[in-house]
């Protein structure tokens, strides 16, 4: 149910944390600190869902959210310290569909993400073919073929080219790769990764030691360019 979030929230913690938990969801997320640069990114980037902080600078969230949904039906929810019925009335009157009282739980807050998401119909569909560049990825059939010729891979082996597949050009750490390709296999550690790596690339790369497909970001993790070459 990957979906491109945008959180507008101006404690930077608050943030951070909330970006890490929603990106281990497969999310992508972006981050502004106030309510005009929300109103500008809605406009420009059409989230499919966004976060509001109701107390932020410039324009307050709560009338972020009244404009908003003048303009879109975008899913909103609301995160604010303001606890009562009053409170949470006002900010499902103006067009709200969740609110969240602070302090929440950010694994609670991901779960009522992925509700929201449902409910209104934007979470997106897993897709079941990858393709980047000459490089075919059919999860359905578990096959990968490069200029048209099959190449076969170890389930783990296609877990991690699948999960950069699946974001080409985002920067994927070595445990979010584990988190992705491997689920709850618990003997996965992170420099085994990189020996699952170097196999990949012996098996789809012309030059195992020039990628184009699985590249390396030092001091960061892997990633899958948008336009290999």
């Amino acid at each position: 149910m990957a979906a491109r979030i945008l959180i507008a929230e101006d404690d930077r913690k608050q943030s951070d944390l909330l970006r890490v938990y929603l990106e281990r969801e497969g999310h992508s997320v972006q981050v502004v600190t106030d309510g005009q640069t929300a109103l500008d990114r809605c406009r420009g980037n059409r989230p499919d869902l966004i976060i509001l902080d109701v107390m932020m600078p410039t324009v307050d969230g709560l009338d972020v959210c009244r404009i908003l949904r003048g303009e879109s039906d975008v899913p909103i929810m609301l995160l604010t310290a303001r606890s009562t019925e009053e409170d949470i009335l006002l900010g499902l009157d103006l067009g709200a569909d969740d609110y969240v009282t602070k302090p929440y739980s950010p694994r609670q807050l991901a779960a009522r993400v992925r509700v929201l998401l449902r409910r209104t119909g934007r979470d997106a569909a897993d897709p079941e073919v990858f393709a980047v560049g000459d490089l075919i990825i059919d999860a359905a059939r578990f096959e990968v073929r490069v200029r048209g010729e099959l190449v076969s891979l170890t389930p783990k082996e296609f877990g991690i080219l699948r999960a950069l597949a699946a974001q080409p050009g985002r920067v994927f750490t070595r445990a979010q790769i584990i988190d992705r390709a491997f689920g709850f296999d618990r003997y996965i550690v992170e420099r085994t990764v990189d020996a699952h790596v170097m196999n990949l690339r012996r098996k789809i790369e012309d030059d195992p030691a020039e990628p184009v497909y699985v590249q390396t970001v030092y001091g960061r993790g892997y990633r899958m360019p948008e336009q290999p070459g």
